[in-house]
């Protein structure tokens, strides 16, 4: 059964989804979308996670939409905060009312003929298909399977007489106040649990197989809030907003252009929280260069405080075997536990799982290259809205959410159909659509798209780069190949048909 014919097709009403739609409205407002959500609620990964402490790793004016401005005192906000923010934006500009909940999205199949996009979701509640049709399909569910997360096949782990818990599968009724916690894990998600819930446990054990980069920040701008006492909000904002996107973007640049330089500046940064007594070099000096994977914010040094106040500990070793009462480490050393969590990171899932046909032709999206880092070579009508790895989400997603707008009104404009990037005869050789090595991408990275060496098939992961490639750069730009569909061929002045 078809549901209904749509413009525009979203996938996800996240953080990306949700900024799809204020633009699709601004832009393109006669243009008919629908959001598809396969959960009850708005907020996506930030309505996920509810595990102790969630907050963001970005600070708020950017990773806030570049068209409502973050008001509250605190820059690094906790995840309700944030996931009130997703809600209060859906309810400003009346984009909860185009959002269809309970739709879990298995299968699009383009057809040229049609020039359509046959969407297969599933009720969640039923099991019942239904199909929409549209014009253009937005893939806004992130690149995070949200069904599992990743935890390692330790040795042991049913001996184990406690509880063991993953933070994406965080439950109200996990239990950790006066027990003995050992946090597995020693990214973003690690060194978050360990000061949160080391206020209440007995005592957190973060056990680490290596180090990862630690930074602390402030909690709040105080510029920010200072000058919102007599300049407005909107102002602020994006004078904020500006001067983080610059110096985020040099800080990164520094790293990569001076790596031993900037390892020594973060370095010394830890042993000034730690003090000369604390075994920096094992416990917090990985063995790459600063981005090479993600760093970790820690607000107002929370992580630092816990360590010095006894509260928690870092263990850095590897795990030998679960047993009836902790782990024993390859050292020989055994951790006690009560309660040990997993935070061991996530799974990667490209287009949030959905199967992709063209012409009946599955897409096998290895084969592809990506165009600017949100369309495919050789799919047609189909943008997807990733974030940075290196900087804010938000800050792409905004950018992607405007070349979107931008496309659909210059098809519209032209009487095109069809929008298709193809390499034609441009370099072809391939890196990975991620340079990270991270575990959470190495695991899954050979089942992504790949990007050249060159635009407009190459992802910078640099704002700066993408205003002027995705914000300002031409659409006609020889990579994008624009149709109509045949029928409208068959009747199109022949003039019309060079101009194509």
């Amino acid at each position: 059964m078809t549901e209904e014919h749509l413009d525009v097709l979203v996938v996800g009403a996240g953080i990306s989804g949700i900024g799809a739609g204020y633009h699709l409205q601004k832009h393109c407002p006669d243009k008919s979308y629908a959001i598809l959500e396969r959960r009850e609620n708005v907020g996506g990964t930030w309505d996920l996670f509810r595990y102790p402490g969630i907050r963001s790793d970005s600070d708020m004016y950017t990773l806030g939409y570049s068209f409502r401005p973050w008001t509250e005192p605190k820059a690094i906000a906790d995840g309700p905060s944030i996931l009130r923010y997703v809600n209060d934006t859906a309810d400003e500009y009346g984009i909860r009312d185009k959002i269809r909940h309970g739709f879990h999205v298995k299968r699009a199949s383009w057809s040229t003929p049609e020039a359509h996009w046959t969407v297969e979701a599933e009720r969640v509640e039923t099991g019942e298909r239904t199909q929409f049709t549209c014009s253009f399909l937005f893939m806004c569910a992130g690149y995070y399977d949200y069904d599992e997360g990743y935890t390692p096949d330790f040795p042991g782990m049913e001996r184990f007489q406690g509880r063991i818990a993953h933070p994406q599968k965080w439950s109200e009724d996990i239990d950790y106040a006066g027990k003995r916690v050992v946090v597995i894990g020693s990214g973003a998600t690690a060194m978050t649990l360990v000061p949160s819930m080391a206020k209440t446990a007995a005592h957190v054990t973060m056990l680490q197989r290596s180090p990862t980069y630690v930074v602390a920040a402030p909690s709040e701008d105080r510029m920010a809030n200072k000058l919102r006492e007599f300049l407005p909000n909107r102002f602020v904002y994006s004078l904020v907003r500006g001067r983080n996107v610059f110096f985020t973007g040099l800080f990164f640049w520094f790293c990569r252009r001076y790596p031993e330089r900037a390892k020594k500046r973060l370095l010394s940064q830890v042993r000034e929280h730690l003090g000369p007594e604390y075994d920096v070099r094992r416990h917090f000096t990985p063995n790459y260069n600063p981005w090479d994977q993600r760093m970790c914010l820690v607000p107002e040094g929370d992580l630092f405080e816990a360590l010095k106040s006894g509260e928690a500990s870092v263990v850095t070793d590897h795990v030998e075997t679960f047993t009836e009462s902790g782990i024993r480490l390859v050292s020989g050393e055994e951790l006690e536990a009560d309660l040990i969590v997993t935070a061991t990171g996530l799974n990667l899932q490209l287009l949030g799982g959905v199967t992709v046909a063209v012409d009946g032709e599955p897409v096998k999206f290895s084969d592809t290259l990506t165009y600017k880092g949100m369309m495919f070579s050789d799919v047609p009508n189909l943008a997807m809205s990733i974030g940075y790895t290196n900087a804010s989400w938000t800050l792409k997603c905004d950018l992607t959410c405007e070349f979107v707008a931008r496309l659909l009104n210059h098809m519209e404009a032209k009487g095109y159909d069809e929008c298709c990037p193809r390499t034609g005869a441009h370099p072809v050789d391939v890196d990975p659509m991620l340079d990270f090595t991270s575990g959470y991408i190495q695991r899954s990275i050979q089942d992504f798209p790949k990007q050249a060496s060159a635009l407009p098939w190459r992802a910078y992961q640099n704002y700066m780069v993408d205003v002027w490639t995705v914000a300002l750069g031409s659409l006609e730009d020889g990579a994008l190949e624009f149709t109509r569909k045949p029928a409208a061929r068959a009747f199109a002045a022949p003039a019309d048909d060079r101009a194509a």
